[in-house]
């Protein structure tokens, strides 16, 4: 990515270079050396992974690095402010469990967009959702086949064993980012052509809106660790869990959708609001 050739990668590294305290001005004597001083001189005065931590945040602040851009990576913050690497990583993570920065496994730690936030009340289909925050959406179907129940999706849907559903499992992404992983299941006799759909096109939300117009909704929601699949899925970081809601629909009096849908914790977050009458 050319931005780290740009004048706009200079005056970031300025910033960072001016901030008090980051003892990133140093001679050209050895770096070990150096090291061995930055950490004798570390106890003495407080840690050197605040001094980054907030260099990067007042960037933040200051626009100079915008949602989606790429930060100094380990190497280089170890250059600017004299530290270990392991100093250095450590402001990069604390920074990444405060929503500041995203990491991306091959690629750096990116400048975080706002966190999302869906209406955990209201029935939203996140395509528009997504769209009205300015942003691209796009989906990437999984599967979507018609299936028996079995003992276990039979109860999801309070069906006998061996009725037809569809099982579609669909990743939602927010531009580049993966945020919503969609597993849902649907009575086929409700949603006849559920599994012939492009949900490349169009949403299972919308489609079940048309075809089996919402008559009671049940929601649950959980913070959980994933699975090796859901993280896969999602893109997440090592130890970063999902905000998992369950959502069970009915129409006509029948429950007819049985729907898992997972988020990444670090960048989702759930709201409703409500007023009470006197």
């Amino acid at each position: 990515m050319e931005f780290y050739r740009s004048d706009l990668y200079r005056r970031v590294m300025d910033s960072i270079a001016r901030t008090p305290g980051s003892g990133s001005s140093f001679s050209k004597g050895s770096t070990t050396s150096r090291r061995s001083e930055t950490d004798d001189k570390e106890a003495r005065t407080g840690p050197r992974y605040a001094a980054i931590k907030q260099s990067i945040c007042n960037a933040v602040r200051d626009g100079l690095l915008k949602p989606g851009d790429r930060v100094p990576s380990e190497a280089e913050l170890v250059h600017q402010f004299d530290v270990s690497r392991m100093t250095a990583n450590r402001a990069l993570r604390e920074l990444q469990a405060a929503g500041i920065l995203v990491r991306r496994a091959g690629s750096g730690s990116f400048v975080a967009e706002p966190k999302p936030i869906g209406q955990m009340i209201e029935i939203r289909n996140i395509a528009d959702e997504i769209r009205a925050r300015g942003h691209v959406y796009r989906a990437r179907v999984v599967q979507n086949n018609e299936i028996r129940a079995s003992a276990d999706t039979a109860a999801l849907l309070e069906v006998p064993v061996g009725t037809r559903l569809f099982h579609s499992i669909i990743v939602h992404h927010e531009a580049e980012f993966p945020i919503q992983l969609e597993e849902r299941f649907v009575l086929a006799s409700a949603a006849p052509d559920y599994g012939k759909m492009d949900f490349t096109q169009t949403t299972p939300n919308e489609y079940l809106t048309r075809t089996a117009p919402l008559e009671r909704v049940e929601h649950r929601v959980r913070a959980e660790m994933p699975d090796a699949r859901t993280h896969t899925m999602l893109g997440l970081s090592n130890g970063e869990p999902v905000l998992r809601m369950t959502r069970r629909t009915w129409s006509h009096s029948r429950l007819v959708s049985h729907a898992w849908l997972t988020h990444p914790g670090s960048r989702f977050e759930l709201s409703a609001a409500f007023s009470i009458d006197d």
